[in-house]
């Protein structure tokens, strides 16, 4: 039995290199059946404006202020902030195990549109290129005095957006946090062990096989990863070696909106609706050194099965480590396959089917 084999039937673990984290995968406990199956939660129409939105143009907040009558993308810092700009150092002595430190930092809203029935997979390669813009903005200005940018969306209710206006949040803090903390070491060693870039390296590897490539352009590349957790997770990474968002070229920024386009737009084609994720950018910390380290962007949708069927870390994924029966080189053809016009354009333009 060869190596594909395997991962094709066998239960197995796959090592997330980013991370040292272990998943196992379990293919042998899934035959597609939900291949076919759509099921469309019940929706009410969006309005392009709407009077009780706190993040529409010209319109009150919830923490009393009031929103220009913005045309582009609009960014204000959060009326309820999870970070604070001072901290109090905690006193002394402090018991070994039960130690801790303070956290000083921003939250910051971006609004990406001043449409509030558009998500970011309906927005123009133009008005997608405006929200990279101001990422890369952001992340320079609050890079001047933070360890950590931290760049990301919630989208959906099933991910806790509580607004559909399409927008996103840039937390900035002193200290990097767990996850890019590990990142950053994993990184790091294999910069010093190859004296080449992991996830340049990933990036290659994965074009060569093509098998969980799931988008590609000149310059970046997304993929179901290896290592995958959720059913169809993707990393998105630019093919040369870049640190941060501000990093990149012109042409760089340009190719990055029409890829972001087609990697939403398949998300929302393969269940037909508004696909749910949490998105995030991690770049390079500020401040110190990051040898190795390669700009990316993670994106963690719930769905599994149609657009009611999520998946959920419980019982032995939360007691021992993550597992997934659906494989990362099925959740990558799936998503490949899909067509590149959103399903609400194919509906609204394609007539209708004649009746026997």
């Amino acid at each position: 039995m060869t190596a594909s084999d395997v991962l094709r039937a066998q239960p197995h673990r796959r090592l997330n290199p980013l991370t040292g984290e272990w998943t196992l995968v379990s293919p042998q406990r899934i035959e597609r059946p939900w291949l076919g199956r759509v099921d469309r939660p019940s929706t009410t129409a969006v309005p392009a404006y709407d009077p009780a939105c706190y993040l529409c143009p010209g319109n009150p907040r919830a923490g009393g202020q009031r929103n220009p009558a913005y045309a582009s993308t609009y960014v204000f810092t959060n009326d309820f902030p999870a970070l604070l700009p001072e901290a109090t150092p905690p006193p002394e002595p402090r018991h070994p195990l039960l130690h801790w430190q303070p956290q000083s930092g921003t939250c910051r809203v971006v609004c990406f549109s001043p449409r509030h029935d558009l998500t970011l997979a309906e927005l123009t390669p133009e008005a997608i290129g405006a929200v990279i813009e101001t990422w890369c903005e952001q992340t320079i200005e609050l890079g001047r005095q933070h360890a950590w940018v931290q760049v990301f969306e919630n989208k959906g209710e099933q991910m806790g957006a509580s607004n559909p206006h399409p927008h996103g949040q840039i937390w900035a803090s002193a200290e990097v946090p767990t996850v890019p903390a590990l990142e950053a070491r994993s990184q790091a060693a294999y910069h010093d062990a190859h004296a080449s870039s992991l996830l340049v390296d990933y990036a290659s590897e994965e074009t060569l096989r093509a098998e969980r490539v799931v988008a590609a352009s000149e310059a970046w590349l997304a993929v179901v990863p290896f290592w995958a957790v959720w059913p169809f997770e993707v990393l998105l990474m630019p093919r040369r070696s870049v640190a941060r968002l501000p990093d990149l070229a012109a042409a760089e920024r340009a190719d990055l909106a029409g890829i972001l386009k087609r990697l939403l737009v398949c998300y929302d084609n393969l269940f037909e609706v508004p696909f749910p994720y949490s998105m995030g950018w991690h770049g390079a910390p500020f401040g110190r050194e990051a040898p190795g380290w390669q700009l990316h962007a993670h994106f963690y949708p719930p769905l599994l099965r149609s657009a009611e069927v999520r998946k959920f870390l419980v019982g032995y994924e939360m007691l021992a480590e993550p597992q997934r029966d659906l494989t990362a080189e099925m959740a990558a053809a799936r998503l490949r396959e899909l067509p590149a016009r959103r399903y609400s354009e194919r509906m609204a333009n394609d007539p209708p089917a004649r009746g026997g």
